[in-house]
């Protein structure tokens, strides 16, 4: 295991893992028995609050540790995330078996050290939060059984998170509110346009009907050869191509729709190199990124004043895209909205969003018992 960067307040990517270890059982006992050995105070002072909150909704391993009170800016204390990246690329995708192990793996060292960045024990912590869902089922049974164990050996409340709240909200981590907005919500697994009145309170205006936008840049990457995850090669091929080379289409756009589809599109690009097999690569990416970033757009500007809100935050893994964050500063400034996007460090998986949403949760004094079960398809 090595890692690549330490900084507090900053994301700590650690990479690489050696080993198997059981899922359950192990982890429990050795994320209980560092619990027992940290608790020694009584709880902090409940007007300013202190989140340890766990993501592993999928094939990242995170814990953050987020401090706050109410109305005011929340600071990140610590942020740290084990990357599988190279343990899944060789089979292209994200295998279930071994993204759950390597979560039991590396949970229990992530937890020491984002305690130590933080420059805190576990008994300052005054709630533990979560991922419940959406994501795969057994990646999420070992983040939230882990955290249940600490909330229960504790005494401190538990809390249950949504990962697409945790992204929803992650626009605003370090803004003092979350205002009424339209909040657009595009990566790997999910794209989502919701209006946000306020932290819990939100209205679904559109969804993909098929593919996220995400996972279709990541088919469209291995079409075109490219390594997994294919969403980074293909902004990277793109830089060198022509994005009006090919007129692929851009789905759902007639009228007042606001539910995205990117099957089609996929399969232009498949159809396209059926026929041309000595397509330029380079094309090919900035034709189809072109086309996926022209969608988001307009139907985030068209929701927006659907909903008649002037603030738009757009979050998840594809908003680390240069092009589609540059796409939307551009058309936001010409039409007078103002954008929100998070910071490039909380885009992808990561669990300051689950503990800022926590929080949230927390100081409007929402709790979950700790029977509660994941849910592998939780809806927003």
């Amino acid at each position: 295991m090595a890692v690549t960067k330490i900084v507090r307040g900053q994301i700590v990517h650690i990479t690489g893992s050696e080993g198997w270890c059981r899922v359950d059982l192990e982890t429990l006992w050795r994320v209980k028995t560092f619990a027992i050995a940290q608790i020694a105070s009584p709880m902090n002072d409940l007007r300013v609050a202190v989140i340890l909150a766990i993501e592993s909704s999928c094939d990242e391993t995170a814990v953050a540790i987020l401090r706050g009170k109410p109305d005011q800016r929340a600071e990140l204390l610590s942020s740290v995330v084990a990357s599988q990246i190279q343990e899944h690329r060789v089979y292209g995708g994200v295998v279930p078996e071994i993204a759950s192990r390597s979560h039991s793996l590396n949970l229990n060292g992530l937890v020491e050290k984002s305690l130590e960045i933080a420059a805190i024990r576990m008994a300052d912590i005054d709630a533990f939060g979560a991922t419940m869902g959406p994501g795969l089922a057994s990646s999420l049974l070992v983040g939230s059984t882990a955290a249940k164990a600490m909330s229960c050996i504790s005494g401190k409340p538990f809390i249950a998170v949504n990962h697409l709240e945790g992204h929803l909200l992650s626009p605003f981590i370090e803004k003092t509110a979350v205002p009424h907005h339209t909040g657009l919500i595009v990566s790997g697994g999910h794209t989502q346009l919701m209006e946000v009145s306020s932290p819990g309170k939100y209205r679904k205006l559109g969804s993909t009907r098929d593919d996220a936008a995400g996972e279709a840049f990541d088919k469209v990457g291995k079409m075109l050869g490219l390594p997994y995850p294919g969403g980074p090669e293909i902004e990277i091929a793109a830089r060198n191509g022509n994005p009006n080379a090919y007129d692929f289409p851009r789905s759902m756009m007639q009228g007042g729709e606001l539910d995205f589809s990117f099957s089609g599109l996929k399969t232009a690009v498949l159809y396209t190199l059926q026929k041309d097999p000595n397509a330029k690569t380079e094309d090919i990416a900035a034709s189809f990124q072109a086309a996926v970033v022209d969608v988001l757009v307009e139907k985030t500007i068209r929701a927006s004043k659907f909903s008649n809100t002037r603030i738009i935050g757009l979050s998840g893994g594809v908003s680390l895209n240069r092009y589609v964050r540059q796409a939307f500063m551009d058309r936001c400034k010409k039409e007078g909205f103002q954008l929100e996007i998070a910071n490039p460090d909380l885009c992808t998986d990561n669990a300051a969003m689950i503990a800022f949403a926590a929080l949230l949760r927390f100081l409007s004094g929402k709790i979950d018992p700790l029977d509660g079960d994941i849910n592998p398809n939780l809806s927003l």
